[in-house]
């Protein structure tokens, strides 16, 4: 196949997209012109769960996203249940990967000073509204400046060891307000457009892969004077410019804030075992400001969208990834500051990328706090599939070449079976713990399957919250509590770290559900709920917490530390000394013994929550499940109905195979 230049492949179906958009342009004149009424968009906190609506009206928070979008797709989707459907916006010019140096997926829209140009942005809606007339927008917009803007504001770059500049300083406070006038004015134009009352919503966008991480490839440099200013200013806020109480705390009598830097945190010299909490300061401080950045980054954008739109238009990001990445440079340490920002309704990330038959995927930051605070959680769905074709067939001058995108994660599943399993299984983690999201069809096509869209189906028809009072509602009986910070204190920047958070695969095994927590709320935790409480990572317990622990006389306490973990169980403790790691089987036999719910049988994966039940075997058999009482089970996919046999029922499961349930009261 002839690969054309990126440019020459837009300028060559600039002319189709640009008539597609004036004929639903006159099209929308004719047909809506009465409709000129802004959508309002808001989440709102129904039964305990965060839930969408719109003009007053819940919806389920079920919706589509495709980089390379087709009318055929979207409507497949929109025969499916799905209204919502995101799609992608570029200030910039430059790929969402710098690593890989992937294409651009569509041209900039920032075209020059205070000038935008969204004539391909107009014509992505179009497509989507001439199939579905009924569909509501939620634009993607990466926020990198483009080229053009990068020369023209050399100083506003990282700089890297060697002087040279390399992509944008998330420190520029310069790009911050001059990107967001462009936001601003993006929104203010899809407001006046004939789209109005189409557009529900702006997910900001920036950064690697869009997902608000540090631009680096194998080291993090950025020695710049607007990352060493914005420091120094972050400092002088948190010491109050008091440098004596800056010196105490980086033991420097003779430094002041003025004259502080960033510490080294390129990783070239990493070291082994854990920070010193008092000796160590200067590099929390570094690292706290490289996460509070993007968090504050985050919260700046959503503002503005909240302000052009007059708070009507509904606003989101990916961020809080600390139970995935255990790279603190990555700038993830921040969620619970952001979740105090009321600009900003939803978060997002994909699933977790440990992509195995027979494993839980859970999501990389902590659900259960997320909607604690009133924010709806909204997972990515880039689930692969026997469908899933490769960037390289399915696109001309985006893929870089090379084996970036060829293989590994980036390959489906051959059986059509399992890849039914799989996204059935996406489904029923988001129907048991009450949460949303979208199904990204990266490249088109990777589900467009009978069976795959009844799956898309089924999460319309039940993603919203049932009044039912019938319905089998098993509160989760185990809680876990992770430190969003835990990586700052790995040497090794991320080694570490990752040995202790890897436990959540052999939790997902043990087939009782569970609540995560961040630890900033841990006396937000309803204690007479749990019967395990799992400190899962957090080293530098103060005098409350560890008071807080010592108080929970009714559940058994797991605290994994520096040294290993210790086991506080109704007054009595036992330590493990270097036990970070625990299998499935020895969670089962803790849970067991603090009286824990066990739903099923070790190693499978079960999710049970909210009236709905699911179950995924990697090798499948007679599996069973079992309930504190009798229950009457629907297969959602089959519409069998069966009926449990003191408190317990067995069900065959093909290897790879899901079964997902509606639960209810016998």
């Amino acid at each position: 196949m002839k690969v054309l230049n990126a440019n020459k492949l837009y300028y060559f179906s600039f002319m189709k997209h640009f008539f597609q958009f004036v004929i639903y342009w006159v099209l929308t004149l004719q047909c809506y012109g009465q409709v000129d009424q802004l959508n309002c968009a808001e989440v709102r906190v129904v039964s305990g769960l965060p839930t969408l609506y719109v003009n007053g009206e819940a919806k389920p928070a079920f919706a589509y996203m495709s980089y390379l979008g087709k009318s055929q797709y979207y409507k497949t989707f929109t025969e499916s249940g799905v209204n919502i459907f995101n799609v992608p916006a570029y200030l910039g010019d430059q790929g969402i990967n710098s690593t890989s140096g992937i294409g651009i997926f569509r041209p900039a829209i920032w075209v020059g000073e205070r000038e935008l140009d969204l004539t391909r942005l107009m014509a992505d809606i179009g497509e989507i509204l001439e199939v579905n007339p009924q569909a509501m927008i939620v634009v993607r917009i990466h926020l990198d400046p483009p080229r053009w803007w990068e020369k023209n504001n050399i100083n506003e770059l990282c700089k890297l060891e060697d002087g040279s500049p390399y992509r944008i300083s998330f420190s520029s406070e310069k790009w911050r307000i001059e990107a967001g006038e462009m936001l601003g004015l993006m929104v203010d134009q899809l407001l006046e457009s004939p789209f109005k009352s189409s557009i529900i919503g702006i997910h900001v966008a920036g950064g690697m892969t869009e997902e608000w991480f540090y631009h680096y490839k194998r080291w993090f440099y950025d020695e710049s004077e607007v990352r060493v200013n914005g420091f120094r200013g972050w400092l002088a806020r948190k010491y109050k410019n008091d440098d004596g109480l800056f010196q105490t705390a980086w033991d420097k009598d003779d430094l002041a804030i003025s004259q502080a830097m960033p510490m080294d945190i390129s990783g070239k010299d990493g070291g082994k075992g854990w920070r010193d909490g008092k000796r160590d300061m200067a590099f929390f401080d570094t690292f706290d400001y490289q996460a509070e950045l993007m968090a504050d980054n985050i919260a700046y954008f959503a503002k503005i969208v909240k302000q052009v739109s007059e708070g009507c238009l509904l606003t989101g990001a990916f961020y809080g990834y600390h139970y995935f990445v255990t790279d603190p440079r990555r700038g993830h340490g921040a969620l619970a500051k952001l979740l105090s920002c009321p600009d900003l309704d939803y978060l997002s990330s994909p699933n977790d990328y440990h992509r195995k038959v027979g494993e839980d995927w859970p999501a990389m930051a902590a659900i259960k706090s997320i909607q604690l605070h009133g924010k709806l959680w909204m997972a990515e769905n880039d689930t692969r599939t026997y469908l899933t074709t490769l960037l390289k067939d399915e696109s001309e001058g985006i893929d870089p070449g090379g084996d970036w995108y060829t293989g590994g994660v980036w390959l489906g599943p051959e059986s059509e079976k399992i890849s039914h399993g799989l996204l059935l299984k996406n489904l029923g983690r988001m129907l048991a713990y009450g949460y949303g999201g979208w199904w990204f069809d990266m490249w088109g096509g990777w589900f467009s399957d009978e069976v795959m869209q009844s799956i898309v189906q089924i999460g319309v028809d039940h993603g919203l919250e049932d009044e039912d009072e019938n319905e089998y509602r098993f509160m989760p009986e185990v809680a876990v509590v992770v430190d969003e910070r835990l990586s700052f204190w790995d040497k090794s920047y991320g080694g570490l770290s990752r040995t202790i958070v890897q436990n959540k695969y052999d939790l997902g095994k043990v087939t009782a559900p569970y609540d995560l927590y961040l630890r900033t709320d841990m006396d937000k935790i309803d204690t007479g709920q749990y019967k395990v409480i799992w400190l899962m990572g957090v080293l530098d317990v103060n005098t409350e917490e560890a008071k807080w622990m010592k108080d929970q006389k009714s559940s058994m306490i797991l605290h994994t530390h520096k040294m290993g973990t210790r086991l506080y169980n109704h007054s009595q403790e036992e330590e493990y000394d270097n036990k970070f790691q625990w299998s499935a089987e020895e969670l089962t036999s803790l849970w067991s013994k603090a009286g824990v719910s066990l739903f099923g049988q070790t190693g499978d994966v079960v999710y049970i929550g909210r009236g709905y039940g699911c179950i995924h075997s990697a090798e499948g058999g007679w599996r069973q499940l079992k309930f504190p009482r009798d229950v009457v089970l629907t297969d959602l996919m089959e519409q069998k109905v069966f009926k449990t046999i003191e408190s317990s029922i067995s069900i065959f499961l093909e290897p790879g195979q899901t079964k997902l349930f509606g639960i209810r009261l016998e």
